[in-house]
């Protein structure tokens, strides 16, 4: 069985640990970089609580805390009774508790049944000598079996935060020394807008963009660089749009082991500075010749450290002899940790984003073949970091040419709200085809097998049968739950708007649900479609609709994927405020 950890260490009262601790100026209050640092963590791992915890030798206290309840709230700190990072701090190494009521190092700590702290993970937050000064940990209320990427995306954070901690602490020395108070204060105004600029960056573009606008006005370098580690050990030019062709084709991808700033940079895990054109040459021989036709005459490049080693370098070169003091350098240095923190961040949207769009692909099948009927669809997500929402469109052929039409809008736009739709949408395919109900009998059932099934989430839906007229055209039979109106463009170009609906599903107990019915000429398309596509914050549905309505008639010759487009490219208000779903169906015309 592990013995339990001390309560108390040798190590918590080291002069030289709390000396360091006082050099970061930090204690009890909220510090806006640190509360980033603890935001980022809540984030990526999906935590009720992040803190940056500093451990002195009789309390702990947090600069930097999200979802922390009160009265610990207000406080910012505790007794170390209340600590698990002191152990971290004890013995040096991260701390990993799956269950802290069962586990024998800390079932006795007053923060499980005071704080909530079930699940723990605390990484060590170090000075430049690798003192221990506390820790970077995620907190959850349930036991938690962390896994190897949580873990290794949260040392990452911790390894960031530990340069804003040495950056704090060489500020202090340098305000002790008054003749270095211009340049300290230029460092932690840089480092201060990194922390906001590359918190705000969602894209690898958007992060080479921030990091050369940080850098621009203060050390004037002729180019900023940033490179990745890719497969095989390659290294991957993210700022290639910056160059000149040829020389971004030069250099896009390239092996690790070559003779540049950046790999050198990369292999030595150390800056490299080259202050002049010779020591380009002796040092890093391959990009020689690229110096010489850029007009570069010195060079720095940083490595982005990583849990394993770094994952890449910042790199950065003056058309004039340069090279950074000490001071210099640690800004370089502390700004490709806030890179490489970023980095995982935007590396970690973009598999997310990824993943999204294959479930969202997925969920939106595409839509039947018919012999006579032309049908057309879109779904268009908001522009936030999921790319999914709630939108959906279904057709289903019913045989005997009836043709069933579902559009529907669960409330909300993240995955949560796509995975209650593809719910919703999967219990309506069953009903649909599971007997021949005309379509306020399957809303009635939709909304008892939701509320049976504990499905809360409100929805309006609106459900339609197209049928064969036997003289010729179609007839339209529908109900709607809440659901915007269905727009009918006749084969003079009248558009006409279908009125009448019922409340959106979850919202009432034993609704009453109408059908309506509408003849359909040879030649009619009708429009189904989401509330995005006709209304914002700042338009009114009547106004969108309006709009709608007049791009209508003056298209109302186009085919269902022409028109489908139109509207996407050209309706009134698809602003990426909302999820915009479109089905459009057109009718055969007269023979």
């Amino acid at each position: 069985m592990t013995e339990p950890f001390p309560e108390r260490s040798g190590v918590l009262s080291l002069t030289a640990r709390l000396e360091a601790l006082t050099r970061t100026g930090l204690d009890a209050v909220a510090d806006a970089t640190f509360d980033r640092f603890a935001e980022m963590v809540r984030t990526v791992l999906r935590v009720p609580v992040a803190l940056v915890s500093l451990v002195g030798d009789d309390r702990q206290f947090f600069p930097g805390a999200c979802g922390l309840g009160d009265p610990w709230a207000a406080q910012r700190q505790t007794p170390l009774s209340h600590s698990f990072c002191q152990h971290v701090v004890a013995a040096s190494e991260p701390l990993v508790v799956v269950d802290a009521r069962t586990d024998p190092r800390v079932r006795g700590n007053l923060a499980i049944e005071d704080l909530g702290v079930i699940g723990y993970a605390g990484m060590p937050l170090t000075d430049a000598d690798g003192q221990v000064l506390g820790s970077l940990c995620a907190i959850d209320h349930e036991p938690r079996d962390w896994t190897d990427a949580e873990l290794a995306l949260l040392a990452d954070l911790a390894a960031a935060c530990s340069d804003s901690l040495r950056l704090r602490i060489t500020a202090y020395w340098a305000r002790r020394h008054e003749q270095r108070a211009a340049a300290a204060f230029d460092r932690n105004l840089l480092l201060l807008r990194a922390s906001t600029a590359l918190a705000g960056a969602d894209s690898l573009d958007g992060l080479v963009d921030a990091v050369h606008e940080l850098i621009a006005d203060v050390l004037d370098p002729a180019y900023v660089g940033v490179s990745v580690i890719g497969p095989g050990r390659h290294l991957t030019l993210a700022s290639a749009r910056l160059l000149p062709s040829r020389i971004a084709d030069r250099w896009a991808r390239y092996p690790s082991a070559s003779s540049t700033p950046t790999a050198l940079a990369v292999r030595t895990g150390r800056p490299v500075v080259l202050p002049d054109p010779v020591a380009v040459a002796a040092e890093t021989p391959d990009a020689l010749a690229t110096f010489a036709e850029m007009g570069w005459q010195s060079a720095v490049s940083v490595p982005l450290p990583g849990p394993a080693g770094p994952v890449g370098a910042l790199t950065f070169t003056w058309d004039r002899p340069y090279a950074p003091d000490d001071a210099g350098q640690a800004v370089l240095v502390a700004l490709a940790g806030y890179t490489a923190q970023a980095l995982v961040r935007v590396t970690a949207l973009d598999d997310r984003r990824t993943a999204a769009a294959t479930m969202q692909k997925a969920l939106l099948t595409p839509l039947p073949a018919h012999d006579h009927l032309r049908m057309a669809a879109r779904y268009v997500p908001a522009h936030h970091e999921d790319h999914v929402g709630g939108d959906w469109y279904d057709a289903i052929s019913l045989g005997e040419e009836r043709l069933a039409l579902v559009i529907g809008d669960v409330a909300g736009h993240s995955i949560g709200a796509a995975a209650a739709m593809s719910q919703y949408r999967s219990m309506m395919r069953t009903l649909l085809v599971d007997r021949d109900e005309p379509p306020s009998a399957l809303l009635r059932r939709l909304e008892h097998t939701s509320r049976s099934l504990g499905h809360p989430e409100l929805t309006t839906v609106l459900v339609a049968h197209l049928d064969p007229a036997p003289a010729g055209g179609h007839v339209l039979t529908w109900a709607n739950a809440g659901h915007p109106p269905p727009l009918v463009v006749l084969p003079d170009g009248g558009v006409d708007l279908l009125d009448g609906h019922d409340p959106l599903i979850g919202a009432a107990r034993r609704t009453s649900r109408r059908n309506h019915t509408r003849y359909l000429p040879p030649g009619t398309t009708l429009v189904l479609y989401t509330d995005g596509l006709v209304e914002t914050r700042t338009a009114t549905l009547d106004d969108g609709l309006d709009v709608v309505r007049d791009l209508l008639r003056r298209e109302h010759r186009a085919g269902p994927d022409t028109l489908a487009d139109l509207l996407i490219r050209h309706g009134p208000v698809v602003t990426g405020e909302d999820d915009v779903a479109l089905l459009i169906v057109a009718t055969p015309p007269h023979p």
